[in-house]
């Protein structure tokens, strides 16, 4: 479903371009899951943001179902990030203006695909029935977070990109974010990347991959 082909990608600095991915070789088949650990500055997020078509590829390639990200225009971008991948991140993203019921719908109805049974059947799951009138900020970190897994899963995503989406949580309810994201990436037929740093939660998913200076170090079953 996924390849990343050699890429390559550097920024501008001071003190001239900075490396941060060195020819990354990655596969992800669809429905599989993949967790991406690495130091701080190895070039994770980066390799999430050349994915998500928010950054561009100095050189090798990103394939989606065989089709390559690089060259399409601004407006395909645009409609991959709408339809093609979900997206958590850490810091929740939530729409402050709008409540949970709508903020769980956003993605699905941006994507033209908002099915009301599935995106309640997501909040039951997610526990966030009783909370759908209320606003982000009068959600704990834990309830933000799982509205944010109900937004991105809510179209059915190929894809769901997951950038350390139990970063700011402790660890008991770290993992019981994780097992609601792996349930529900499962029942919505998505493939899965995952950024963290915690190799315990990495072990949870199919495979993982280490980045280190920039380039693939290692990969485990």
């Amino acid at each position: 479903m996924l390849i990343v082909d050699n890429v390559c990608k550097s920024f501008a600095t001071a003190q001239g371009r900075l490396a941060v991915l060195r020819g990354v070789d990655l596969q992800l088949p669809a429905g599989e899951s993949l967790a991406l650990m690495g130091e701080s500055g190895s070039g994770k997020s980066t390799l999430l943001h050349l994915i998500a078509g928010l950054e561009t590829v100095d050189s090798g390639r990103i394939l989606v179902d065989d089709v390559p990200l690089q060259g399409r225009r601004e407006a395909e971008l645009a409609r991959w990030r709408r339809e093609g991948i979900g997206l958590v991140f850490q810091q929740y993203n939530l729409i402050g203006s709008l409540d949970v019921a709508a903020n769980l719908a956003f993605q699905a109805r941006l994507a033209g695909r908002h099915d009301p049974a599935w995106v309640d059947y997501l909040a039951a799951r997610l526990e966030l029935a009783p909370l759908l009138a209320r606003y982000p900020e009068q959600l704990s970190g834990g309830q933000q977070q799982r509205v944010a897994i109900g937004r991105a899963l809510a179209p059915r995503p190929p894809l769901l990109l997951a950038d350390e989406p139990t970063g700011n949580l402790d660890e008991a309810g770290g993992e019981r974010v994780l097992d609601l994201l792996l349930e529900l990436v499962g029942e919505a037929g998505s493939s899965l990347l995952m950024v963290t740093h915690s190799a315990r939660l990495a072990a949870r998913l199919a495979r993982t991959l280490y980045l280190r200076q920039g380039r693939v170090q290692a990969v485990e079953a």
